[in-house]
């Protein structure tokens, strides 16, 4: 198999899901040839999740995205062991199921701190170093519910925050191109994850098919080799784009 990835550093946020997104792209990344870090809120299970991925070429840290240090402080423990970072994959999140009229002070902030600020403060700390290096990838997990005035499950706050991540990451783009720095965002539809698990009736299925060409719901491994293409030399003169995988529930 080709090692797309070949020598090259890896940092997944929120990574350490057993059936999440940032799971599923740290092994494909992995089986690529990169050096994958699971970056995650509890430092325990990031590194218990490198480790079940494979005992050579992973690491695991404790990273609180909406935290600039702790952003900081990871990034640099990286540097430390491997002296470079190649990709960034800004995958933490959190959603709510809220109505307009029911998203309080405390839901905004936990919602838009997490995707938006946390996207911002990762990319900042690893920016100058692929600035250094002149070159890097980032890539940012957004959503369906950004383009279509929400999802399955997500309220209002959580489609106003994946919008900005994808203004956000053009901006950086137009920013940071000069330095060979590529910044994309990837659009997943509804993804059967460990935030999904358990919330989808059968009922709730059949119905959301109704409204997916490709008749069937997407999985983790799905929007890992959208990652796989943007975080490598086959996307190389991709930047300030929108990936959507969501089996076309929404097509524009």
């Amino acid at each position: 198999m080709t090692q797309l990835l070949d020598n090259k550093v890896c940092i997944i946020t929120g990574g350490a899901g057993p059936r999440g997104i940032g799971k599923a792209t740290a092994r494909l990344f992995h089986q690529h040839g990169a050096t994958v870090v699971i970056a995650d809120l509890d430092e325990e299970k990031s590194r218990e999740a490198a480790a079940e991925i494979a005992a050579e070429r992973t690491m695991g840290v404790a990273c609180d995205v909406t935290d600039k240090a702790s952003c900081e402080t990871a990034v640099k423990a990286v540097m430390e062991r491997y002296g470079r970072v190649d990709v960034l994959i800004n995958n933490a999140g959190i959603t709510q199921p809220l109505k307009t009229l029911e998203i309080s002070p405390e839901n905004y902030e936990q919602v838009t701190d997490v995707s938006l600020r946390g996207m911002l403060y990762m990319s900042q700390s690893v920016l100058p170093h692929m600035a250094e290096q002149r070159g890097g990838a980032i890539v940012n997990t957004s959503s369906v519910s950004a383009q279509r005035g929400g999802g399955i499950f997500g309220g209002p706050h959580y489609s106003a925050a994946k919008a900005g991540m994808l203004g956000l990451a053009k901006a950086m783009a137009r920013e940071y191109g000069q330095y060979n720095i590529r910044i994309n965002s990837v659009t997943p539809g509804l993804i059967q994850t460990d935030i999904t698990g358990g919330k989808l009736t059968d009922e709730m299925k059949t119905q959301i098919l109704t409204g997916i060409p490709l008749n069937r719901l997407g999985d983790a491994q799905d929007v890992a080799k959208g990652f796989l293409f943007l975080a490598s030399d086959l996307s190389s003169y991709t930047t300030g784009a929108v990936l959507d995988i969501n089996g076309g529930m929404h097509m524009y």
